[in-house]
């Protein structure tokens, strides 16, 4: 018996600034469904995208074990050659053996500990942003939310303050070609922020080659196993994933979180009385995960089938995409008792944010902390934080894959 059929309503602003009443729906009346429009099969429960993630008959590529040819693929896009070769070349879209390869290198380098290590500098960058915010109101994405994950990821990598500005503006163009619709402008902007941001990777991989730093371009250049190191064309695209990667995550996880913590003022209360413990960051943490799970900053992601599968009913052949509705997952009552309540001591918390298997996310401690950091140096120094407009519906910006609000305006109090 074929999949029902649903078309997920990507253009419209209400399912994306709420699409947890349409998922709900449609998690409740089938475990998949078929996208006519975009062609490929979508799973909105949490059991079942849990076991995908695991599944080796699926990967994040399918070009390592067919032609494009043998797939029914058209011919790559001369468009966008500049993103695709980024594309194939860094952790999240390789699989074995490339990605172990990759990994072990990748993690000598982007440790526990260097990230922990992390935490005196992020408090210190937080307490200077919330110090420069107007005392009569600001906007929590673009004044406090945007800058933390950017200078974190340029301090880690060691970029010079002079080219920071560019990060933000690059990783927003390279990942709007993530979405399932992207206009020909957006596909040039991609291009040209990936041969950009390639271009200062490049020089300050040469430059920590003849005068290292205490960076992580600098322990990338010399992470070395059984002989082995990354090439400088692994070393950059590693680089511009961990901008886009980490980025785009906190920014939105941070923002969202914190609207959900207005819309609901005894929770933010609960972070508030909290805050000024020196034992309060594990209440952080765990709040952390429930606003991670809540409201997913990163909705849907994407896995190609490799080997030819059935998936409820539907047999799929090698080189379709299944989409994986994390957004779905994270709000299934299956899984979640009272999945949509906002409860920050939830424990434990089986979120799919960060993903399973091979491809969990590497960089999720240091979203972790930063959000972790963020929201309780945020209540230390605004408890009365609220809405400048309660009233008012959010604007997002972007689209479902990675989907974060425009601008969030707030008052001190």
């Amino acid at each position: 018996m074929p999949l029902p059929e649903y078309a997920l309503p990507l253009a419209d602003p209400a399912f994306v600034r709420d699409p947890s009443p349409w998922l709900a729906r449609v998690r409740e009346e089938t475990p998949a469904f078929r996208d006519p429009r975009l062609g490929r099969v979508f799973l909105p429960r949490h059991a079942d995208i849990a076991a995908l993630l695991r599944d080796r008959r699926f990967g994040r590529s399918a070009l390592h074990r067919y032609s494009r040819d043998e797939l029914g693929w058209p011919p790559p896009d001369p468009a966008q050659a500049n993103f695709d070769a980024f594309n194939g070349n860094h952790l999240l879209d390789s699989e074995p053996p490339k990605h172990t390869r990759l990994r072990s290198l990748v993690s000598l380098a982007f440790t526990p500990r260097r990230v922990e290590a992390l935490a005196g500098r992020i408090e210190a960058l937080l307490a200077r942003q919330l110090a420069q915010v107007g005392a009569g109101g600001f906007d929590l994405v673009a004044d406090y939310a945007e800058p933390l994950p950017v200078t974190v990821i340029a301090e880690l990598l060691g970029v010079p303050q002079e080219e920071r500005p560019h990060l933000r503006p690059w990783s927003a163009a390279i990942v709007r070609l993530y979405e399932p619709t992207f206009t020909p402008g957006e596909q040039a902007d991609a291009e040209r922020a990936v041969l950009e941001f390639s271009a200062l990777l490049r020089e300050l991989a040469h430059q920590r080659r003849r005068a290292p730093g205490d960076d992580l371009i600098t322990a990338l250049v010399q992470a070395e196993e059984g002989g082995d190191r990354l090439s400088e064309r692994e070393l950059v695209d590693t680089c511009i994933l961990l901008l886009n990667a980490g980025h785009e995550a906190s920014v939105n996880g941070l923002s969202a979180g914190v609207l959900a913590l207005l819309r609901e003022p005894g929770q933010w209360r609960t972070l508030v009385e909290a805050a000024p413990r020196p034992d309060s960051l594990p209440l952080f943490r765990t709040a952390t995960e429930e606003l991670l799970r809540f409201d997913t900053p990163l909705p849907l992601f994407e896995r190609y089938v490799l080997e030819e599968v059935t998936v409820h009913g539907e047999r799929l052949r090698p080189g379709e995409r299944v989409g994986l509705l994390y957004a779905s997952g994270n709000r299934d009552p299956r899984r979640f008792e009272r999945p949509d309540t906002l409860d920050l001591t939830r424990d434990p918390n089986p979120h799919l944010t960060f993903g399973l298997g091979i491809h969990y996310c590497l960089g999720a401690p240091l979203a972790r902390l930063e959000l972790a950091l963020s929201l309780r140096a945020l209540a230390r120094a605004f408890p009365e934080l609220r809405l400048a407009d309660p009233g008012s519906e959010p604007e997002y910006v972007g689209g479902f894959v990675i989907r974060g609000l425009r601008r969030l305006d707030v008052v001190p109090g």
